[in-house]
């Protein structure tokens, strides 16, 4: 095997663990629209409880909660103001 820089293997190693959360993720949200899957295997084939499970080593990712209009809104006041804080500083 051809030597890599540890920069090379480092990328190389989080994508693997980026793509491994991706494919947890979509495992339970399969799970969570067809619960009858969970007994569809045999858990020596397939240890995907152990896998899902919460503090198996994984990052966990995190989701955002809706926002409503309001809230949007204010956010959309904010950064506008921001930005043109932002601009007018560059100016100067």
């Amino acid at each position: 095997m051809a030597k890599h820089s540890a920069h090379i293997l480092d990328l190389a190693k989080r994508g693997a663990a980026h793509q491994l959360r991706d494919l947890l993720h979509e495992a339970q949200m399969l799970l969570e629209l067809f619960p009858d899957l969970r007994d569809s295997f045999d858990k020596d084939e397939l240890p995907l409880n152990f896998l899902i499970a919460e503090g198996a080593g994984l990052p966990v990712k995190r989701t955002r909660k809706p926002m409503s209009a309001a809230a949007r809104k204010a956010m959309s006041a904010r950064m506008k103001k921001r930005w043109a804080e932002k601009r007018k500083a560059e100016q100067e």
